[in-house]
């Protein structure tokens, strides 16, 4: 048998060339990497929230975990059904009420938009709204392919399901996801990337039920305040108040406006209620509620999580706002984490 001498024309015996090859295959597998990301960056969104939403369950788990002594899957069950319990009770006790309110507080908002944009076009600090559709229309068109399926209803609900079907699968066994997440990473460092995921685990678990807390306590004290004062559809504005405070500074905007919106349209003496009880609620909220919160769960500055909250609404839109939290935190804690192994480092040193 005759076997070809000579190199392959595939051959590159020059060392430096080949160092030079592997460099280019690592800069290239980097943009590929950040190219991929880019375009599975909504699943990779629905997988974040698959895992807050686990983060959440298993912080009942816990939680129920120090008063009952069974298996863990019994204790997710009585969490996913007093959560499916208090849902149904909610809506078969209030459901009439709260869709008629529903349907009131879009007309009203509808009207008072109406008005408030007419009286600032008259005051000429408003374009006329021929102009403003034009704008609105412009705006439309130009927001990307990010976040465009997901206006649609049936996106949005995909989108859920798929969220809470995923999280319901890591809350089960969430040992089995982490040790396979582990796998992935040199094995040098898996002891403190096992430290570190622990930290992360434990701070969303505090972040949410601190955020679960205070949305349950704002929502309650709007909607007890508004009906002695007065404002129509109290019961729908604290529901609306308690869910929006899931995003900070953001939602206490969107949930404000619709108060003021409400009061004002049942009279001028009622709309300035309106104003006191949302200054005095968003009082309360701020310096008694969320220092207590913050003391014993997560701090995050306002500055950090409104600037993050910007960032992310503007990259992958509304799902991107309401995860904004929980991604500064965890970046938080790892950037905390990697500090005290610098520090632990000089120390040694």
């Amino acid at each position: 048998m005759s076997v070809c001498a000579g190199a392959s024309p595939s051959e590159i015996r020059d060392d430096a060339t080949r160092r030079e090859i592997r460099r280019a295959a690592v800069w290239l597998g980097m943009a590929s990497a950040i190219a991929l990301v880019v375009l599975l960056v909504q699943p990779l969104l629905i997988i974040f929230a698959a895992l807050v939403f686990a983060a959440l369950l298993d912080g009942g788990v816990r939680l129920l975990g120090r008063v009952l002594p069974i298996g863990r899957s019994w204790r997710l069950l009585i969490v996913c059904l007093l959560t499916i319990a208090f849902l149904i009770g909610t809506f078969y006790l209030a459901g009439m009420q709260i869709a008629a309110q529903a349907q009131q507080l879009r007309s009203t908002v509808e009207v008072q938009a109406v008005r408030l944009s007419g009286w600032l076009t008259a005051q000429g600090l408003m374009p006329s709204i021929g102009d403003i559709g034009g704008v609105a229309k412009q705006a439309l068109s130009s927001v990307g392919r990010v976040t465009s399926w997901l206006g649609t209803a049936a996106g949005a609900l995909t989108s859920g399901f798929m969220i809470v079907v995923l999280g319901l699968f890591i809350a089960i066994d969430p040992r089995s996801y982490e040790r396979g997440v582990q796998w992935m990473v040199p094995e040098r460092n898996r002891v403190e990337f096992a430290v570190t995921l622990k930290r992360i685990a434990q701070t969303l678990r505090r972040l949410l039920a601190g955020r679960l807390l205070g949305m349950a306590l704002e929502g309650v004290l709007t909607a007890i305040a508004l009906w002695i004062v007065g404002v129509p559809m109290a019961m729908i504005l604290g529901i609306l108040t308690g869910l929006l405070a899931f995003i900070p500074n953001v939602g206490a905007f969107i949930s404000g406006a619709l108060m003021v919106a409400v009061g004002f349209s049942a009279g001028m003496h009622t709309g300035v209620l309106a104003i006191i009880v949302y200054v005095v609620v968003q009082t309360f909220d701020g310096y008694v509620v969320i220092p207590m919160v913050a003391k014993r769960t997560v701090d995050l500055p306002p500055a950090l999580t409104l600037g993050a909250q910007i960032l992310a609404s503007a990259l992958f839109g509304i799902l991107g706002l309401a995860l904004a939290d929980p991604m500064t935190a965890i970046i938080k804690t790892a950037m905390e984490r990697r500090s005290e192994n610098v520090e632990e480092t000089r120390g040694d040193d």
